[in-house]
């Protein structure tokens, strides 16, 4: 058991079983001893690596389409370029580099994070020193911003509902005592059925006795948040994580560790706890706000319209045989089918009255 189990045991002991929602800000966030506020979790020797991490053509190409978008917009003197958890700062030190192609948007830009991690913080500082930190959306500077929000959305606290013949009960987290005078954690439902099912999405309410329901309220605020300061000061968004473009019954909760599954519930603190992104509820959430949401596609389509295939050739022209192959198997693990190409999204945002954004422009 770790510091954090002992923590968690202690509340459930005294206040009853946890929703997984504050399990996992727990075991993801806790001060002292949350998953992501101790260590750096990406790259080969950590738990998991993201896209930015594979190569540096994902971030160029996000680059080359803030630069485009920024033009789209009239180019405005100033724009917030933002990134949401940006994990050790590769993905936006790549989209600065892409940036300077086109010198007046690299003038006009101003970065800023929004992280909670003091770890990743320092990482962030050290490849974009020149950046502003924030602890949440609602601090962003009132003006245009370009906003990116790679694999963010994924690893925000999610409530689950279990259909049973008495209506959706919530899953929470409780203690199972073991033979040997220990304990693990489990779930159990609560006693009480959900007395308004108007919280879950309209595609699970007729699921079948046993079906899991997930929602998050964090991911949906945020989005809200934002969709309004696109609404008022305008700009463009991109999400791109894992997920499903329609709501749908599901029970989504993983954790990883050293590059594989793990149980959810053995040392919190110890793994990467995430779940797949609804993106209609997210983009319901997004309209809220008074933004516009553009046509939902994969990864794969997203990174091949923006000319992945054509950059990979010209960065392999200049490769020896062994940055050659690395060029494209990175290329395969982005846009494959099996790899990252389909279980990942992108969502685009913009202002209600902004331009087309690229790949958009006959829409």
């Amino acid at each position: 058991m770790t510091p954090l189990s002992d923590l968690i045991a202690g509340l459930i002991s005294g206040q009853g079983p946890l929703t997984i929602a504050d399990y996992m800000a727990l075991a993801l966030g806790h001060p002292q001893h949350g998953y992501y506020m101790k260590q750096v979790p990406f790259g080969e020797q950590g738990d998991f690596i993201t896209a930015p991490e594979i190569s540096q053509m994902f971030g160029e190409l996000i680059g080359l389409w803030c630069a485009d978008t920024w033009t789209r917009m009239g180019s405005p003197p100033e724009i917030a370029l933002v990134e949401l958890g940006p994990g050790r700062g590769t993905l936006m030190q790549d989209v600065l580099r892409a940036a300077t192609a086109l010198p007046a948007f690299a003038d006009a830009v101003e970065v800023h994070f929004v992280e909670t991690s003091p770890v990743l913080t320092g990482e962030q500082r050290a490849r974009v020193p020149n950046a502003t930190w924030h602890a949440s959306v609602a601090t962003l500077p009132e003006k245009p911003l370009l906003l990116i929000a790679n694999e963010f959305f994924d690893a925000l606290p999610i409530r689950q509902f279990q259909r049973t013949e008495r209506g959706w009960h919530e899953r929470c987290v409780t203690l199972i005592p073991q033979e040997s005078g220990g304990y693990d954690f489990g779930l159990q439902l609560s006693p009480e059925a959900l007395a308004n099912t108007s919280m879950l999405p309209l595609g699970v309410l007729d699921a079948p006795q046993g079906a899991v329901a997930e929602i998050c309220p964090a991911g949906e605020a945020i989005a809200e948040t934002l969709g309004n300061h696109l609404a008022r000061f305008g700009g463009a968004a991109l999400t791109i994580d894992y997920g499903h473009g329609q709501s749908a019954p599901g029970d989504t909760l993983q954790a990883v560790r050293g590059h594989d599954y793990a149980d959810p519930f053995a040392d919190p603190g110890e793994a990467d706890l995430t779940a797949h992104v609804d993106f209609a509820s997210l983009a319901q959430a997004f309209a809220k706000g008074g933004a516009k949401v553009w046509p939902l596609t994969t990864q794969g389509a997203f990174l091949t319209m923006l000319g992945i295939t054509e950059r990979a050739k010209r960065l392999s022209a200049k490769a020896n045989p062994a940055q050659a192959r690395d060029i494209k198997s990175a290329l395969e693990r982005l846009t494959a089918p099996k790899e990252m190409g389909t279980l990942f999204k992108v969502l685009t945002i913009t202002a209600p009255n902004m331009a087309a954004p690229a790949g958009f422009d006959a829409a």
